[in-house]
């Protein structure tokens, strides 16, 4: 992501290995804090509750903690397990507390799920490994809040039961974006090419709160829905 005039730094805590971006520079800490204390909070939650952590379905839950709450509503809107939202959800978590905080941009890009709020364009790669289109285009974001996510079969450390080499999904907020690409990667595998294809975007677009998706397999891209202007980037600047 660049941007001029902006406060940019990476941050790493446990699983979270985190972008953040904005106007102000206490807005970097106060992401920061954010992502540590949801963590705790989750954490925590999920050593009185372990089938969150291991379910492959969605799990009903009470309202706190918050941070576990909306992972639980995201992952029931794209029928997946709770944990497939961790990352988007806690990068919402954090541009709310920034934006709460006073930022005009706040983004937080955590293991590749990202969620922003800015008053001007940002510009985000897409990255699908090796292969040709990898973090050579990507997508300039202009219309907030938005959240993005990118699920592979093949280059991603996260769990997935499909072979996708990208599914990126634009979304209401990074939550539901996590949890959706998880769930329409799952589906892209086959020999099928094209209707798997077909069918991934079918089913992105059929979740509540999705706004968008591409899709890259076997070299086939799917794209539908609203998506964000196009761009070839530079990843060497």
């Amino acid at each position: 992501m660049t941007n001029k005039k902006l406060f940019k730094q990476a941050f790493r805590h446990k699983e979270s290995d985190c972008t953040i971006i904005a106007d102000k520079q206490d807005g970097i800490e106060t992401a920061k804090q954010s992502i540590k204390r949801n963590l705790l909070l989750l954490e925590a939650y999920i050593k009185e509750h372990p089938r969150f952590l291991f379910s492959l379905e969605p799990v009903p839950i009470d309202e706190e903690p918050k941070v576990a709450c909306l992972m639980a509503k995201a992952a029931k809107k794209a029928d997946v397990g709770p944990m497939a939202a961790v990352a988007g959800v806690l990068a919402d978590l954090a541009v709310q507390d920034m934006v709460s905080s006073g930022c005009k941009v706040a983004v937080v890009e955590n293991g590749g799920e990202v969620s922003a709020i800015s008053n001007q364009p940002i510009d985000i790669a897409f990255a699908a490994g090796d292969e040709p289109l990898s973090k050579e285009m990507g997508f300039r974001l202009k219309d907030f809040p938005l959240g993005v996510a990118t699920s592979s079969g093949r280059f991603s450390h996260a769990f997935s039961f499909g072979d996708a080499d990208g599914v990126t999904i634009f979304a209401v907020d990074a939550g539901l974006a996590d949890a959706a690409a998880t769930a329409v990667a799952n589906m892209i595998k086959g020999d099928d090419v094209q209707g798997v294809v077909k069918q991934g975007v079918d089913h992105a677009l059929s979740i509540d709160g999705v706004k968008g998706v591409f899709i890259l397999y076997r070299g086939v891209v799917g794209k539908a829905g609203k998506l964000p202007e196009i761009i070839k980037v530079n990843p060497k600047k």
